[in-house]
């Protein structure tokens, strides 16, 4: 099977695969109790009981359930997304409105990840079994096992309030602002840290076990330089294993996005989703969630596809 034949397979596995996320999340945001009009009733008591009927029947509150699956898919596949009825805006622009927020927070997690994992991995596998290597293996168990809640409250407690180099909350700038850009620094690390770790042991696993190849010691015998060898050889081949572990780290960044913008008032996705919960909107649930699968089902594409490019011996059969 070619790259590309591969490539539309799994594009067109999307599909189903987003169908029963969304059955899936439907059905749970149903069984919670409550739905919105009843937080709208709540937050506005002077709103009559003939009110509140009118409003369960224009948003079809009052179908089956079934019926409103239906109803909401047929939209969805009509480009409409549904209306998030405490403010009665249009899905969409909340989430083209939130978007830029997370993803730039993902890009500050991702980075700080691959800038502290690749050189700590590769240090770790060189220097195998000495001081440094035992650090960085113990660092990156902390890494995994603290919680980013915990985490992105303690560097709020640091840098904001001990050393004060940082707001206590997001500043009302443009994303693109020094002032923001330095801001996104500590939810970037708390995003990051986990992936990092994660990264990092699996970078020096894999490094430590191309070290002991045989091309490796015929590269030796050859007279290349310990530096030649490890950064154009036994790197090329380590970050194979490193790609695949990147892609499923995805999620929980993604995942993660969800906390740490409830801990640092950043206002994107994650803390949409936050809001979209605690007010029962399931049309904001369902379009974020169905976001996030995207994103999540392109990163582990992408990974597909970097293995080819990586490793030329590897074929899609």
């Amino acid at each position: 099977m070619s790259l590309r034949r591969f490539i539309l397979k799994r594009l067109l596995l999307v599909f189903p695969i987003l169908f029963g996320v969304s059955v899936i999340t439907f059905a749970l945001v149903q069984l919670t109790p409550g739905d919105p009009i009843d937080v709208v009733v709540a937050l506005n008591p002077d709103i009559s009981p003939a009110e509140e009927a009118r409003l369960r029947a224009r948003y079809g509150l009052n179908d089956p359930i079934w019926s409103q699956y239906i109803q909401w898919l047929t939209d969805v596949l009509r480009g409409d997304f549904g209306t998030v009825i405490a403010t009665d805006r249009a899905v969409s622009a909340v989430i083209v409105e939130r978007l830029p927020e997370t993803i730039a927070l993902g890009l500050f997690g991702w980075v700080f990840a691959v800038v502290i994992a690749i050189p700590t991995g590769i240090y770790a596998a060189v220097r195998k079994d000495e001081l440094g290597d035992h650090v960085s293996r113990f660092v990156a168990l902390s890494g995994i096992s603290i919680p980013n809640f915990w985490l992105g409250l303690m560097l709020i407690l640091i840098g904001a309030l001990i050393i004060d180099a940082w707001p206590v909350l997001p500043p009302r700038k443009p994303l693109y602002h020094p002032a923001t850009l330095w801001y996104l620094l500590l939810p970037g690390i708390t995003i990051g840290t986990a992936s990092a770790s994660t990264l990092m042991r699996i970078m020096r696993s894999s490094m430590a076990e191309e070290m002991n190849k045989e091309y490796v010691t015929a590269a030796r015998a050859k007279g290349l330089p310990e530096r030649t060898v490890v950064l154009k050889h036994v790197l090329r081949n380590s970050l194979i294993s490193v790609t695949t572990v990147a892609a499923f780290l995805t999620a929980s960044i993604v995942a993660g996005s969800v906390v740490v913008e409830a801990v640092f008032g950043w206002p994107g996705l994650g803390q949409a989703l936050v809001g979209a919960v605690r007010n029962r909107e399931i049309d904001l649930i369902l379009a974020i969630t169905l976001f996030i699968g995207v994103a999540i089902i392109l990163a582990n594409l992408a990974a597909d596809i970097m293995y080819a490019v990586l490793d030329p011996r590897i074929r899609y059969d």
